[in-house]
């Protein structure tokens, strides 16, 4: 028997050209939604046609205008047709640095009418090797720095390889018109594909589409109240759902700009929070990053800022409206340290390659940490029990209202997060099986466990099943809540807790930090390390630790 909690959540009123209304009204299990052939203008162009003559892009090498950026795809969206003899719907793998010619050669590609599937620098021969093959991609595009890099690449995989003109980026368009009138694209054709982490096998190549990217897009630019005269200072890497969707693709939507920098640089993102960046013009007034990040802003604040006689807090409260932590768990002592130094209470939220952002605490709702919010418009989530798979809670956002259906408002409901909605993916590119493996009556599984809070009315996210949840003595523990106790201890600065098989209990923990935590969470074996390795996200890879320590 479920009950029902609605809240209604007022957002700025920002539609998606395809986000269908309507309010959920019932918990029935639909199937997975067919894709149907509709026709639409791509993001890009009608950003190009607002916002013309508009600074987009500032980066290492100059300011570049939705103009500059726009004419310059279109003209080597011709080089790419030309380089496939006309054909479309092809996968073109692309290396580009962080900086105007990246969000040029994609909107070439995609323009030229192909699915564009970005590389990392820092990805190896192998993995490199492994996505040409399994995307079967048709060209390989790079900037001139990469060219040897991918040269041979291109040898091992025999893919043809085109290296951008140094003159692209180029600023000749600045003052000009935007050149044609706009392709129509399907919105249900392939746009973009994005590789999972491989932690549980190989990586699979997620196909998003057009209509996927859009309704992604929107929903965050509704939720954090993006407009074009925010600016918001650039330092991910750009194969990743963070640093692409969230950080890059909503601030050009809008019209704002993005101040990219090549990598992530303590001491240059703190010159520019305090307005002393080179060529520096606006003030930054958004910024996201992963926990580690955070982390090392703050060291970088104790060692080298905290006795300038800054007033640090003041001037990020007053410049920078909005601070994202996303891509990893945000533990506790690290959240409130960054309150104690900027003022700013990080907004949490939850996503995955596969479904973007599902969860989210919004621009103007309260934030504590731990606490990823309610689902965004247009998607529905769910929780189902562990032991047989039926629905707990499930949750719904329809056009700013929530509506939350519960079987028990007693106590707080946990279970596997269920996710379904126009944001979710269309595929495992050539993968059919393991697409289908991942739904159940048209929800996507996520494999995270997930708890709904009845007195805060929000989600937590407890960890992977199958990593963060360990089996201990009868008990399941969430690994991710023991983390957050052992960082409380001022000597700790990471840790990551695992579960090790061990003969008499499923996953042995014993007695420490008594007074810290329940009984049953505490760990046994404590391993002091330099460094605890992470992903190029700065996300810590316990499979791979549970292999480099249990034994």
């Amino acid at each position: 028997m479920f009950t029902t909690r609605i809240t209604n959540i007022v957002t700025k009123n920002l539609v998606s050209d395809w986000v269908t209304g309507g309010i959920y009204k019932n918990v029935t299990f639909l199937k997975r939604t067919n894709y149907k052939r509709v026709l639409t203008r791509p993001f890009y162009y009608k950003t190009s046609s607002e916002f013309d003559n508009k600074v987009a892009i500032q980066d290492v090498t100059g300011r570049y205008t939705f103009n500059n950026i726009f004419s310059e795809a279109v003209e080597l969206s011709k080089s790419i047709s030309s380089q496939l003899d006309g054909k479309k719907g092809e996968r073109i793998l692309f290396l580009c640095p962080n900086d105007a010619s990246y969000i040029v050669t994609l909107w070439a590609i995609w323009i030229s009418g192909q699915i564009a599937v970005p590389l990392s620098p820092l990805h190896p021969e192998n993995l490199l090797s492994y996505y040409a093959n399994d995307t079967k991609s048709a060209l390989i595009v790079t900037s001139s720095i990469y060219s040897k890099k991918m040269e041979i690449l291109s040898d091992q995989a025999k893919v043809k390889l085109y290296v951008l003109p140094e003159t692209i980026p180029n600023k000749s368009f600045q003052k000009g018109n935007v050149i044609g009138d706009g392709k129509l694209v399907n919105a249900t054709d392939g746009a973009l594909i994005l590789y999972t982490s491989g932690t549980t096998g190989n990586p699979k190549g997620v196909v998003l589409t057009h209509k996927n990217l859009q309704t992604q897009i929107n929903t965050l630019i509704n939720a954090w109240n993006w407009t074009s005269n925010d600016v918001i200072l650039h330092t991910l890497p750009l194969h990743h759902v963070h640093g692409t969707i969230n950080a890059l693709f909503c601030p050009m939507r809008v019209g704002a700009t993005t101040i990219m920098l090549p990598k992530f640089d303590a001491k240059k993102v703190w010159s520019y929070f305090l307005n002393e960046g080179e060529n520096q013009h606006e003030n930054v007034s958004v910024f996201m990053a992963v926990p580690t990040i955070y982390s090392k802003l703050i060291d970088e604040f104790e060692q080298n800022i905290k006795n300038r006689g800054v007033d640090v807090k003041t001037t990020l409260s007053n410049r920078v409206r909005l601070m994202v932590s996303g891509s990893a768990p945000l533990p506790n002592p690290l959240y409130e340290k960054w309150l104690q130094i900027s003022g700013h209470r990080l907004l949490e939220r939850y996503g995955m390659t596969e479904i973007g952002m599902c969860l989210s605490n919004l621009y103007d709702s309260n934030r504590a940490p731990g606490f990823v919010g309610l689902p965004l418009p247009s998607v529905t989530v769910a929780l189902a029990d562990q032991n047989d798979g039926h629905i707990v809670v499930q949750c719904s956002n329809e056009d700013g209202k929530i509506m939350c259906f519960s079987e028990n408002y007693k106590k707080d409901m946990s279970g596997e997060l269920l996710v379904k909605g126009d944001s979710v993916f269309k595929e495992y590119f050539d993968r059919p099986e393991a697409t289908e493996k991942e739904f159940v009556d048209g929800w996507f599984k996520t494999g995270d466990l997930c708890e709904y809070v009845h007195e805060d009315n929000k989600f937590r996210i407890l960890g992977r099943k199958s990593v963060d949840i360990i089996k201990s003595g009868g008990y399941k523990i969430s690994a991710l809540q023991i983390e957050t106790c052992l960082l409380a201890h001022p000597d700790i600065k990471e840790c990551a807790v695992m579960g090790v098989p061990d003969e008499v209990y499923g996953e042995r923990l014993k007695d420490w930090a008594v007074d810290k935590m329940p009984k049953y969470w505490i760990p046994t074996v404590l391993i002091f390390t330099e460094d605890i390795p992470k992903n190029a996200m700065g996300k810590i890879n316990k499979k791979e630790l549970v292999k480099l320590f249990a034994s």
